[in-house]
């Protein structure tokens, strides 16, 4: 680095000394001398680099060096803890896309710590927000006050010799939480702690997870997002945080000291790593918080509108969406994409995070306009010797043309299978003709992932999700009640699947909640007795609920929070009991797809009708049929561990019903087994593997209730 003095800027009574600095990396690094600027801003005129005290005084220091589409600046002296933003020069001329304007701070893009939220003024628009013209207007209001500053950082952490994971994905169990919303209402962890990062590594926390079973967390959106005005102004927030403005920033709301955000979230994933829990999170590089041609300015839409985001070549005034949000990220921009990648790798490498599940990833895909699994993100990400050994997994839709893409992602991805979730719910809600691809949804989707040499994995399958009915809810209403929204109940899903069995919520009538909690039972045991990875929404093995609200991302109260002390103890120990199985038995959690072919005369999976004979094409297009038996052999698993031994297992028979009466099954003849045990019923709940007191032989006949599963096991080589 060269110790010329290009610059000495006086301002407010002190003189700045500045250097060339450097062009990479992008953001502002500390290197225990210094802190070096970078900005990328291909069509600016000119950027000013604003640095900020406690008491929120402006330094303005005028960035001259420019290489290639980057500016840049060093200043020695400058530590962490320093508040900073950008004012960037330019056109203003809206149809044209270019949307510069100097009164407006500018969040770096590229910044690792943010130090507020918005607070929210007209001043935060480029344009005038009462004027004729719309956003074509120019807008002199000064809006420093108003956004919040990003905050140079020192990446020294003590990691301890901290590594991923790297759990075999057949053995992963998913749970899906809000970090604020699981732990603020949870008396047993210090007051300070609830709805933080130290409130999930709270070892209260930790023994739930681990009695629990599950071994991978993901995390609701964590990057620094912005709560959209019209909630605010509503009395509302954005609680799900899908409104991304800080990409390698975590959100300064879940820490317990402000501005010691980062280092709590990694002593977080640090403490998780320790009980054997991986981290996922849930990232959101389709859109950004900016919204459409009338949103805010607040840092791409001021730094460079026209590289970052996908605008409409009719008149650039406009936004491409293919999100529902207003504006799409342009990834097919090279220095979008660079910053998408960036961003990943400081997650992986600095943030020691496990993988990621990407917010409408088929939005990534799109190239010009059409949806390319082998387009430039896809290629940018698998080449990359980091990124390509993490975790992928797709929401594989988006709102734009042709945007559902349940099983065309790569072969690298996992996938968000929606077409399980609404086989699942119509098989136990009844419906017609659905048990052929209720078999191919249990077997893992191998009409969906088989034929591009992907594995049952590719799977994730889930009932529910943030997005729609909890698992209570899905079986308590059978339409949607968000009027809580503001939005006179018109937002949410409308075909939720749902059936509420008589009476529509809560009710005191005994019998709808006996078959309700049934329900509950028959749609866990399907999801760990499934193939694939399953993913649980963190407090549907508890029994919570949002009182019907199938879209309840602006709810940051109590009807998205963990309620504790309603908590269904039962629940959690049938669902714990389950997810602990599954882990225990390879049959359940397999990594190769069933080749239904025979050893010693046994498949390794079959197929029975209700009185023990297999199932023939004819049964399979019985439309009214709504019973099955599967057996799953533990002999003829067709599976080897890593030395390349042979995994066995006991074998198993798995009774599913939907039908509304009690239906009469016959065990399979003695060529399946000889002796069963039966270890779970879900019409009364009954779950304990070591059961000895329901042995079945063959011929025998069980009667299975209404709506209901039954487990039995076939003990190899060994008795209780």
């Amino acid at each position: 680095m060269s110790e010329q003095v290009i610059t000495a800027v006086k301002r407010f009574e002190e003189v700045i000394t500045a250097w060339p600095g450097r062009p990479y990396p992008l953001g502002a690094t500390y290197d225990g001398i210094g802190v070096n600027f970078a900005l990328f801003a291909e069509h600016a005129e000119s950027v000013i680099l604003c640095l900020f005290d406690d008491k929120g005084t402006e330094r303005r220091i005028k960035v001259n060096e420019r290489t290639h589409n980057s500016w840049h600046i060093y200043l020695p002296g400058i530590k962490p803890g320093q508040l900073y933003g950008y004012r960037v020069n330019g056109i203003f001329n809206p149809s044209e896309g270019y949307r510069f304007n100097s009164n407006k701070l500018l969040i770096d893009p590229y910044t690792f710590s943010i130090n507020g939220t918005i607070n929210w003024s007209d001043a935060l628009f480029s344009y005038e927000i009462n004027n004729a013209e719309e956003d074509a207007s120019f807008s002199i209001s000064d809006s420093s006050h108003n956004i919040p500053k990003g905050m140079v950082i020192d990446k020294i952490f003590d990691w301890q010799g901290d590594t991923r994971l790297n759990i075999p994905l057949h053995k992963m169990v998913i749970y899906e939480l809000h970090v604020k919303g699981f732990t603020q209402l949870d008396k047993q962890i210090p007051k300070s702690f609830r709805g933080t990062y130290s409130g999930i590594a709270h070892q209260k926390t930790i023994s739930y997870f681990k009695k629990l079973g599950i071994n991978a967390v993901e995390l609701m959106p964590t990057h620094h997002f912005v709560d959209d005005r019209h909630l605010i102004d509503k009395g509302l927030r954005n609680y799900w945080g899908y409104n991304s403005i800080g990409f390698f920033a975590p959100d300064i709301r879940y820490a317990v000291k402000k501005g010691d955000q980062v280092s709590e979230f990694k002593q977080m994933v640090k403490t998780l790593h320790k009980a054997g829990i991986e981290v996922i999170l849930d990232v959101v590089y389709n859109h950004t918080a900016e919204g459409n041609h009338m949103g805010p300015t607040l840092s791409f839409r001021g730094i460079d509108n026209p590289a970052y985001y996908r605008l409409l070549e009719e008149n650039k005034r406009y936004y491409k969406d293919y999100t529902g949000t207003g504006n799409t990220l342009n990834t097919v921009h090279p220095t979008v994409l660079r910053l998408i990648m960036d961003s990943l790798r400081y997650w992986v490498e600095e943030m020691h995070v496990d993988g990621f599940r990407f917010d409408l990833a088929t939005a990534l895909a799109r190239e010009f306009h059409d949806v390319d699994k082998w387009g430039s993100f896809f290629d940018v990400l698998h080449q990359d010797p980091v990124l390509s050994q993490v975790k992928l997994i797709a929401e594989p839709w988006d709102v734009g043309e042709n945007g559902f893409h349940v099983g065309n992602f790569p072969a690298e991805w996992m996938e968000w299978n929606a077409k399980y979730r609404d086989c699942m719910r119509e098989f136990w809600k009844g419906d017609d003709a659905t048990l052929p691809e209720f078999a191919n949804r249990f077997t893992g989707s191998s009409d969906l992932y088989l034929d591009n040499w992907r594995t049952p994995v590719a799977s994730i399958n889930f009932i529910t999700a943030h997005d729609g009915f909890t698992l209570l809810d899905l079986v308590s209403y059978n339409d949607k009640h968000n009027e809580a929204n503001g939005d006179n109940n018109t937002d949410g899903e409308n075909n939720n699947r749902s059936c509420n069995y008589g009476v529509e919520g809560p009710t005191d009538n005994e019998e709808i909640n006996k078959l309700r909690r049934k329900q509950i039972r028959n749609f866990l045991a399907t999801l760990f007795l499934s193939q694939g990875v399953p993913m649980l929404v963190a407090g549907d093995e508890l029994g919570r609920t949002q009182s019907g609200n199938n879209n309840a991302y602006c709810q940051d109260n109590e009807i998205s929070w963990v309620n504790w002390d309603n908590k269904d103890d039962e629940l959690i120990e049938f669902t714990s009991g389950l997810i602990n199985f599954r882990l225990a038995h390879p049959a359940f959690c397999r990594n190769k797809w069933f080749q239904h072919k025979s050893i010693k005369g046994i498949k390794d999976i079959e197929w029975f009708i209700p009185d023990g004979s297999v199932m023939s094409e004819q049964h399979w297009n019985e439309s009214m049929a709504k019973s099955l038996g599967i057996f799953l052999s533990g002999e003829n698993l067709n599976l080897k561990d890593e030395s390349g031994e042979k995994i066995t297992d006991d074998t198993f028979y798995i009774i599913f019903s939907s039908s509304e009466v009690p239906v009469e099954f016959t065990i399979p003849d003695r060529r399946w087994g000889e002796s069963w045990y039966k270890i779970l019923d879900t019409s009364d709940g009954f779950f304990k593997e070591d059961s000895s007191d329901f042995r079945l032989n063959p011929g025998d006949k069980l009667e299975v209730d209404g709506r209901s599963a039954v487990l039995l096991i076939n003990r190899i080589n060994r008795e209780v």
